[in-house]
């Protein structure tokens, strides 16, 4: 399959952006993935100009000008290192014309002040660094700002958290646009194999993390081989060998959500995957992945990823 793709995705640049975040862009979306064999992104950073990147690491030139957002379907706005002060006012203005047309918008870490000093988060859900909540908050009352979060999905504008939660979020991007199988493969990739739980419809399978409290890893592990089998809390508890109540410690520690929660997206993830390989009788789907019955599995998708079975099919199904 031709690697050409007709989804165009926009990163501005603007003085003072951070250089993670626009590795983390060009890593996800900007390099061929041949393996994959499916179209993949058109990825472009632009800018209003020479632009000195954050503490002036080094400059960027001879990248396309603002025009380029003009024809961006995915436009990603710059971070600010002093988010006190806003981008360049020609910035604004495509963010604003982007919103305007109906692009999706991306931010990432501190991008979210970019947003919304563009004008277009007032009465929408967001989120920002932790470090930064308060002064959004006072700056953007309007904005519903979510601080607990790694990332907010509100249809077609997404924020994320902190620098190492744009990972997390352009893997939910992936996710959105290409299914759960290829979203993993991208995660494998990137070694990215941290579980984080940001509260959010997560599309992205998580797997076993790397955690300082290796006691957590062989149950979690164990669990995953076992979805299709009933599984409870204390049966968790049993096999890492501590009480129910330290189990839900840990869990909430090092994971940031319950056993039970844990359990019921492992199993969603799951019923994802067989509905993306083809399997067709959800009866099946419901047994294999431990939910149960057809009603259950049809409940818990919908609740995790907004979508019917059918429609998940529809989407995402292999050809």
């Amino acid at each position: 399959m031709s690697q050409e793709s007709s989804h165009r995705v926009a990163m501005i640049v603007d003085a003072g952006s951070n250089p993670f975040e626009l590795g983390v862009a060009t890593e996800l979306f900007g390099l061929r993935r041949p393996e994959l064999g499916r179209p993949w992104y058109d990825f472009t950073l632009c800018a209003p100009g020479p632009v000195v990147m954050h503490a002036g690491m080094f400059t960027m030139s001879d990248v396309p000008g603002l025009e380029a957002v003009e024809r961006a379907d995915t436009v990603i706005v710059p971070n600010r290192p002093d988010p006190e002060h806003d981008p360049s006012p020609e910035v604004l203005r495509a963010i604003g014309a982007a919103a305007a047309r109906g692009a999706r918008l991306v931010s990432f870490c501190t991008g979210a002040f970019a947003l919304a000093a563009a004008g277009v988060l007032d009465g929408r859900r967001a989120t920002t660094h932790w470090r930064w909540a308060e002064p959004f908050r006072a700056r953007f009352p309007a904005v519903r700002l979510e601080p607990d979060v790694l990332f907010v999905d509100d249809g077609d504008v997404l924020t994320a958290a902190g620098s190492a939660a744009a990972l997390d979020l352009g893997l939910h991007l992936i996710r959105r646009d290409h299914g759960a199988e290829i979203a993993n493969a991208v995660g494998r990739r990137l070694v990215f194999a941290v579980h984080r739980d940001g509260g959010q419809r997560q599309f992205v399978e998580r797997p076993v993390p790397e955690i300082p409290d290796t006691s957590l890893a062989p149950v979690l592990a164990w669990a995953q081989e076992r979805l299709d089998r009933p599984l409870t809390v204390a049966g968790l508890a049993a096999r890492a060998g501590v009480s129910p109540a330290t189990l839900h410690r840990r869990f909430q520690h090092e994971l940031g959500t319950t056993p039970l929660a844990w359990l019921t997206a492992e199993r969603v993830a799951l019923a994802c995957r067989l509905i993306e390989n083809g399997e067709l009788r959800l009866d099946a789907v419901a047994r294999a992945s431990g939910l149960g019955t057809t009603a259950n599995l049809r409940a818990r998708l919908r609740h995790q990823t907004g979508l019917s079975p059918s429609a998940y099919r529809a989407r995402f199904a292999r050809a």
